[in-house]
């Protein structure tokens, strides 16, 4: 369930100096003066994936989202129809941050994204071409549903990239990590869906602790929940709707929540019943 608030002109706005950035193969796609797109490379890793990154950076002010955007933002969506010796991709989202504007709660990112992408060549003695497009919404005052396109060769013998660094190790936490010991959910059903309600034995991840649920299933819409703690038991409370506002089966094993605090982030896959 995604809003929109109304589309606007875009004023112009000025994005700090591009040239001292590092370069790309080529030209970064842009949107105006709000985002600019870019690849930057990674590498070749220990397990023989090739790492890279798709690069957003925002003029100040502008937001772009999260996997799971919330009810105000806009979920990003990559293709990578037209690349070449690629067997897999596995994305690695840092952790976001929550904005709440005109009384709705987004969850994304301000002034950069450095989204690392880990690349499974067919042939890992060929060279791997990146080329695809990146739908993303982008947000200050108005919001601005956007397509930015990426068409970049990468080098398993490119250097070890620092940004991509730092965007991995922001990754939320493992459960195991993070310490969590139970994650437990209950059903009720209420008009045209289900109330979930999760406990999650775990320390704090820092106050305040904001929370995201992904049911698993991209037909059921889950509302932001509520948030409370009790000792070491953090309790989310959503409520799950079918798009098409029928009936529906759960799988708790495909549930997963995120939660956000101050000092870290957590990502908790699966729930049992209980």
């Amino acid at each position: 369930m995604t809003r929109l608030f109304p589309i606007a002109p875009v004023l112009a706005l000025a994005l700090f100096a591009l040239g001292a950035l590092a370069p790309s193969h080529a030209p970064a796609q842009t949107l105006g003066n709000v985002v600019v797109l870019d690849v930057v490379e990674g590498g070749r890793t220990e397990r023989g994936t090739v790492m890279a990154a798709l690069r957003l950076r925002l003029a100040p002010g502008w937001k772009t989202y999260w996997r799971a955007p919330g009810d105000a933002g806009i979920p990003p969506q990559i293709s990578w129809q037209g690349s070449r010796n690629i067997r897999a991709v596995a994305v690695h989202w840092p952790a976001p941050e929550v904005f709440t504007q005109y009384g709705l709660r987004s969850v994304g990112y301000e002034d950069q994204l450095v989204l690392p992408v880990e690349i499974t060549p067919k042939d890992a003695a060929a060279p791997v071409h990146m080329k695809g497009r990146m739908d993303i919404g982008v947000c200050e005052d108005v919001c601005l549903p956007s397509t930015l396109h990426f068409d970049d060769p990468v080098s398993p013998d490119a250097a070890r990239s620092p940004v991509i660094a730092a965007a991995m190790a922001s990754r939320p936490f493992s459960a195991a990590q993070a310490g969590v010991t139970t994650a437990t959910c209950t059903l009720r059903p209420v008009n045209n869906g289900l109330e979930l309600t999760a406990r999650i034995t775990m320390p704090s991840a820092g106050t305040p602790e904001e929370a995201v649920v992904e049911p698993g299933n991209p037909e059921i819409w889950a509302s932001d929940p509520d948030t409370s703690r009790a000792g070491d038991v953090l309790t989310l409370t959503s409520t799950l709707i079918h798009v098409d506002g029928g009936t529906f089966a759960l799988d708790r094993s495909a549930l997963r929540f995120t939660v956000l605090g101050d000092r870290h982030a957590v990502d908790i896959r699966g729930c049992t019943s209980g």
